[in-house]
């Protein structure tokens, strides 16, 4: 492998994100291993002054703004097809990362073929874990439990526990179902044979859809929880709240019509659209009794 050619593509997807973006650019290594470190930053929300300021203050970075806010999955495609790093990440740009985790994770995927995908453990502002970091395929059970209260009353208890692993150690490496798309590693070779992101998905669902599809490829989803980035996630409350909770499960319903109803059964199609609409029914229910302004999606 040429020693010119970046080890690493750090793709970012920005919108509104002038005020997380320092901190995610600035935790960003020029090189890593002794060979270079490209960033590519794909700005949804052009006109924003986010252009200028990246040319000041972070020269280096590649900016990428399309007339129109492509969404998550499309503007990830952009970057890609844009950069060139041997391992590609995709990466929030409300994130922190450091070199000891990004060493670690990029020798890890380049030395074991099998993985397909790999996430660090994702800590939170303040200092809890984002679950949404490893995550199984959930079955009906798993939405149940986890709309309900179950699994968050028994953390511990594999029965109840399998939508976010809570029984698996934190500070282990295993295979999962899915990881979360604030922080997608992958070498090149993986999503060139598997396609990168679905671009139907416009916000949600695209990255546990990619988690499928490398997968079902033959290679392994890995959390690797030794090593560990910042994610911080929720820091705001979102003025959509309503319609931004629709489209999450609105979205993860649509990529279990598309992976589990490959023949378009009435029956099955049913099936998914009750149990989603119940599950969204009761966390958002579950939520507004509580006070919450959050809702976790898949």
């Amino acid at each position: 492998m040429s020693a010119s050619r970046p080890i690493l593509s750090v793709i970012i997807v920005a919108y509104k994100s002038r005020d997380e973006l320092p901190a995610c650019l600035g935790s960003l290594p020029a090189e890593l291993l002794g060979r270079p470190v490209e960033i590519c930053v794909v700005n949804n929300s052009a006109g924003d002054g986010l252009a200028a300021w990246i040319s000041d203050e972070f020269s280096a970075v590649k900016l990428i703004e399309p007339a129109a806010n492509l969404g998550f999955g499309r503007a990830n495609n952009l970057g890609y097809a844009n950069t060139t790093g041997e391992c590609v990440l995709f990466l929030n740009p409300d994130t922190i990362v450091n070199r000891e985790a990004l060493e670690h994770c990029v020798q890890r995927v380049l030395a074991e073929k099998d993985v397909g995908l790999l996430s660090p453990k994702l800590i939170q502002a303040d200092g809890s874990m984002d679950l949404a970091c490893r995550r199984s395929i959930p079955t009906l059970w798993d939405g149940f439990t986890r709309a309900s209260g179950l699994a968050a009353k028994f953390p511990r208890r594999a029965l109840f526990a399998g939508y976010n692993l809570t029984h698996l150690p934190v500070n282990g490496t295993y295979e999962v179902g899915a990881i979360n798309g604030a922080f997608l590693l992958a070498r090149r070779e993986v999503l060139e044979k598997v396609g990168q992101f679905d671009e139907q998905f416009f916000m949600y669902g695209d990255d546990i859809d990619l988690c499928i599809r490398v997968a079902r490829a033959g290679w392994k989803i890995i959390y690797d929880g030794r090593v560990q980035i910042v994610h911080l996630k929720g820091q705001s409350v979102a003025k959509e709240y309503a319609a931004m909770s629709t489209a999450i499960f609105d979205a993860n319903r649509e990529v279990y019509l598309k992976h589990f109803n490959p023949s378009n059964s009435t029956l099955v199609r049913w099936k998914y659209q009750s149990a989603f609409a119940l599950w969204k029914y009761v966390a958002l229910l579950r939520a507004r009794l509580r006070g919450y302004r959050h809702v976790k999606p898949l």
